[in-house]
């Protein structure tokens, strides 16, 4: 839990260099002052307070929510049970990426190529890293088939149906999270997909009813997606 709390400057960092509008530069400070924003300078900007500390205004996510989702991906790894060093470890690396990849998503709709990519390529690899070190190569290559089947599901929604459809952010996204899903069997990632699909229509049909959202608005899946991937691994661990 500690350790969690500990790496919250950087995964706020994150979001704040990307949480931007598509095609717009990297956040590299304040947006009100220009005050510099670093790992090497993280205080208060990148604490819990989330001010800066040249003019204190607000800097990215409002403060404590990543200490919560950080504190709450902690609990879960420590939750979830796992044969192996390597299953930690890749459940560990896909959530470091994750949490940021939630406030960006729900902050500006997208989810950068600079976190999916990383998350995805390194889930795979510590996932290999497992196989190799005894689970043995039958997960390994379900959790590839996954990955490369969940993403290729929310890629052919966006190659027919356009912006009514999930973006290629979430298709990169799945693939980490159908990795992880795969890995504990074939049936794991349908369960992933209805959880999300399940949370994103409740939350949907809540902003519907309070008049927040109208039926044309275009919602961020994400973290829906990433809450129905730690979900269905709850249920099933």
């Amino acid at each position: 839990m500690l350790a969690a709390l500990a790496v919250v400057p950087v995964l706020r960092l994150a979001v704040v260099r990307h949480a931007v509008p598509p095609g717009s530069a990297r956040r590299s400070g304040c947006d009100a002052c220009g005050a510099p924003i670093s790992v090497g300078r993280p205080w208060p900007a990148l604490g819990p307070a989330a001010r800066c500390g040249g003019c204190g205004a607000r800097v990215g996510p409002p403060p404590g929510t990543v200490e919560l989702a950080a504190a709450a991906a902690a609990v879960a790894v420590l939750v979830l049970p796992r044969s192996s060093g390597g299953e930690l470890a890749a459940m560990v690396w896909w959530l470091g990426w994750a949490v940021p990849l939630v406030f960006v998503d729900a902050s500006v709709h997208r989810l950068p190529d600079r976190l999916t990519v990383p998350a995805a390529a390194g889930t795979w690899l510590l996932l290999g890293t497992a196989a190799l070190t005894g689970a043995g190569v039958t997960p390994w290559v379900r959790a590839t088939v996954a990955g490369l089947g969940l993403a290729l599901f929310f890629a052919t929604t966006t190659l027919l149906l356009g912006r009514r459809g999930f973006g290629l952010g979430d298709a990169k996204l799945a693939l980490g999270a159908g990795a992880l899903l795969g890995w504990s069997g074939w049936a794991v990632p349908v369960l992933g997909l209805l959880l999300a699909l399940v949370l994103s229509g409740l939350v949907g049909l809540g902003l519907l009813l309070t008049r927040r959202v109208r039926w044309s608005s275009h919602l961020p899946f994400g973290p829906y997606l990433v809450l129905g991937t730690v979900a269905a691994l709850l249920l099933v661990g």
